[in-house]
């Protein structure tokens, strides 16, 4: 064990295949994203996530200048968002399906005590939605398969 820093979540970046898909997909979950001046707009954006935290979308041609081994294809990953309730949960999950978002994972009761589900961005990647746990509607995961 070193006695390096603490690393501290600050930034998610996502290289995007098409700008204006990904835009309107976050935009209709809610979150703010300013417009940028060409020819920024077509390559970097970066949305308001909330405190401390820095949510980027950069093209692949853009992501290459500051990331040479990037590879074409690109690891998955949870981006994970907190809705302020079970039913907003439910909510957004029906708006983004309705959107014609697909849907990875359907709204349910995790055994975490959230109200949790799953939706694909116009590049696959998992965003999940979550509301805040209730600790009375926790149970025990069922076992891993």
């Amino acid at each position: 064990m070193t006695d390096r820093p603490q690393p501290v979540l600050n930034q998610i970046n996502l290289v995007v295949g098409d700008m204006p898909a990904m835009l309107e997909f976050y935009r209709r979950l809610g979150l703010t994203i300013p417009d940028a001046p060409a020819p920024w707009d077509r390559q970097h954006r970066s949305a308001e996530a909330g405190e401390g935290i820095d949510l980027d979308f950069d093209s692949h041609p853009f992501a290459k200048t500051w990331n040479a081994g990037l590879p074409g294809d690109q690891p998955r990953v949870v981006i994970g968002f907190q809705l302020p309730t079970r039913e907003a949960v439910d909510e957004t999950y029906s708006d983004l399906s309705a959107g014609g978002y697909s849907g990875q994972q359907p709204p349910y009761d995790a055994f975490w005590g959230a109200r949790y589900a799953i939706v694909e961005d116009p590049d696959g990647n998992s965003v999940g939605l979550m509301s805040p746990v209730d600790p009375a509607m926790r149970s025990q995961p069922a076992p891993a398969e």
